[in-house]
């Protein structure tokens, strides 16, 4: 590693940073300085009080005026070379090392070390998602190491900063021994995409209750509220109308017209079943109830009930950006029936679907889930989890659907087996949505209608995603042999976007790159999964050698417009070992890329969207490339 002096301080001229424009890259990057800060903060605090310091000092990160921005040279390369970020980051760093030093008699503590007044969370413990074993031996790691190694280590890592500008960076955090914490950085090997994981996400989370025994025992204290809420209670069973309990329904604490409408299972929307054939739209709202339980009221009551009003025994799910609140009328009913062991009512509101759950033999609570599905349109709503079992899924499919099939996408010559459909019912097939382990097959459900063939796949949703080929902007089902043969080595990746409410995903083979070695030619595919909310889509550049039955992630992004209809182009590289022992980078374009450039830890440049650059192991690189049009393309990381 090179030493580099420390920057000066800014002079006096410098440019003023206002509120507004360091609120703005706050707000813009609010999940990066969160996990930032949650990389930083100490493990003895615990994952729960980790998870709400970081959110408390990002939130208390901005600057009370027009404050003397100071930026140094190593923070003006921090996100595009925004000084509001810059300025933000600086104070969030600060005050996460300040919360990880120990408190003494001997000085008052300082404001990061109080307890945090916002955010605040009763009555439920918070932590990230859990990552896969190569995530938990980093953590572990990292715990060992103090505070500012551990900054050392984000600023490398997920800031992508150099030494050089790490250095600045803490000095002006105020880490005495710098160059101590660089050395105790070093002892953890330089896993830096790790960092990306759920496992250091705070801004993603997975919630439990707190200790409810001693829950229990405080609500002793609250005998005077508790008879408030019994005389409450009282009022709203007085004669009338009235309310009946609703099993797993949680009581109701509010009534009005308009609610009650919701909740009458006599004013459910139910459409005809030849409605389809006639009406200009072709989604959701023309499917017909269907099952042998639409008559049951009693199922029907309590499944809107549930769902305005879920108790505690309700396993409630719902996907990213989905409103889990209760229908604002009457919804309409997909479907109500038996299913395997369970009765099983779909709903659709006009922006959800809706899907009840109930075990027949009563042995285990309800089930609510829902899924965001507006804007959908006849590739997108052609069927719905009816219910999954040991590793088994049931769709409920479009009136319009005649024929259904299950398809492995890492076998697209194997052909496709039928499934029977009873009633828009399919019989049961393999999922993917659950699966751990090592990746030996990729179950698709394949429907076929009057305007042709769609591959769908299980993400662990309401409904399956669509998958598509071709370039961005002008994409088809991947329903062809061709097409399926574009799939099979990155069926895999699949995997990395479950459970994120996921629309659609596409597999673009953007270019192929002749290696080196004269091995043969690689291929280039980027995936991009884009979601029903429209925020949180995940794009990845993988990269496969001649033979190679997977592709392997060179590269990824998130909330990236790359490889989509709005920014159809995408630049990624990879560090390729040949069979001789030599390293080599290997950079692509697609065809709009007229230059690609290399620079930081290797040096290279070429004309057109192809680079290969002799390399060194371990060694890192930025790419930008050039278009057509004379716009500029950033690499992906």
């Amino acid at each position: 590693m090179q030493s580099q002096d420390v920057a000066p301080p800014p002079a006096p001229a410098d440019p003023v940073l206002d509120v507004e424009q360091a609120e703005a890259a706050l707000v813009e990057h609010y999940p990066r300085l969160v996990r930032l800060a949650y990389l930083v903060l100490p493990p003895r605090l615990g994952r729960n009080r980790r998870v709400l310091t970081a959110h408390a000092l990002v939130q208390r990160a901005l600057p009370r005026g027009r404050t003397p921005a100071p930026v140094i040279p190593a923070q003006s390369s921090g996100r595009d070379g925004d000084p509001g970020y810059a300025f933000v980051r600086l104070r969030v760093l600060r005050t996460a090392l300040e919360a990880g030093l120990p408190r003494t008699f001997r000085a008052w503590p300082k404001r990061a070390q109080l307890p945090m007044p916002l955010p605040q969370v009763w009555g439920l413990r918070l932590f990230p998602r859990s990552g896969g074993a190569d995530e938990l031996a980093l953590d572990q790691q990292l715990s060992a190491l103090s505070s500012p190694a551990r900054a050392a280590y984000a600023l490398r890592g997920l800031e992508k900063l150099p030494d050089g500008d790490v250095r600045a960076v803490l000095g002006e955090a105020g880490v005495g021994d710098v160059e101590g914490a660089l050395r105790e950085a070093d002892e953890v090997p330089a896993r830096y995409a790790l960092l990306e994981s759920p496992e250091f996400d705070p801004c993603s989370l997975q919630a439990r209750p707190t200790d409810l025994m001693r829950r229990r025992q405080h609500l002793k204290a609250a005998l005077a509220a508790a008879a408030a809420v019994a005389v409450c209670g009282a009022l709203l069973g007085l004669p009338g109308d009235g309310w009946a309990p609703d099993g797993a329904a949680a009581p109701p604490y509010a009534r009005n017209p308009a609610a009650q409408a919701a909740l009458d299972p006599g004013q459910l929307t139910r459409v005809a079943p030849s409605a389809w054939r006639t009406s200009a739209r072709t989604d959701f709202s023309v499917w017909p109830a269907r099952g042998g339980l639409t008559g049951d009221k009693a199922l029907l009551r309590r499944a809107l009930a549930v769902w305005a009003r879920p108790g505690e025994t309700v396993v409630v799910s719902a996907t990213p950006g989905t409103p889990a609140g209760g229908p604002a009328g009457p919804p309409q009913l997909l479907y109500a029936g038996e299913v395997d062991a369970a009765r099983v009512v779909i709903l659709y509101d006009g922006l959800r679907i809706v899907r009840y759950a109930e075990p027949k033999d009563g042995t285990a609570g309800a089930a609510l889930d829902l899924a965001r599905v507006d804007g959908a349109a006849r590739a997108e709503a052609g069927a719905v989890v009816l219910q999954r079992t040991d590793g088994n899924v049931r769709y409920l499919t479009a009136p319009w659907v005649t024929g259904a099939a299950e398809r492995d996408l890492l076998k697209p010559g194997a052909g496709a087996m039928d499934l029977t459909l009873a009633d828009g019912v399919t019989s049961p097939l393999a999922s993917p949505a659950a699966r751990t382990g090592a990746c030996a097959s990729w179950n698709a459900l394949e429907l076929t209608d009057a305007s042709g063939t769609r591959v769908t796949t299980d993400l662990g949703e309401l409904v399956p995603a669509r998958l598509t080929t071709g370039h961005p902007g002008a994409t088809h089902d991947a329903s062809g042999a061709e097409e399926l043969r574009t799939w099979a080595p990155y069926a895999c990746s699949l995997g990395a976007v479950r459970g994120s409410g996921v629309r659609s995903v596409n597999a673009w083979q953007f270019t192929e790159q002749p290696l080196p070695d004269a091995s043969g030619s690689a291929g280039w595919v980027c995936t991009r999964a884009d979601t029903w909310r429209g925020a949180g889509a995940r794009v990845l550049a993988q990269f496969r050698t001649p033979g190679g039955r997977s592709g392997a992630v060179a590269a990824q992004a998130q909330d990236s417009p790359a490889c989509g209809a709005r920014d159809p182009h995408v630049l990624a590289g990879v560090l390729w070992k040949s069979t001789e022992g030599d390293w080599y980078l290997l950079a692509a374009g697609d065809r709009d890329t007229v230059s690609v450039r290399a620079s930081g830890g290797i040096e290279g440049s070429a004309q057109g969207h192809l680079l290969t650059a002799e390399a060194e192991a371990g060694a890192r690189a930025e790419l930008t490339g050039s278009l057509e049009d004379g716009r500029t393309v950033e690499g992906l990381r």
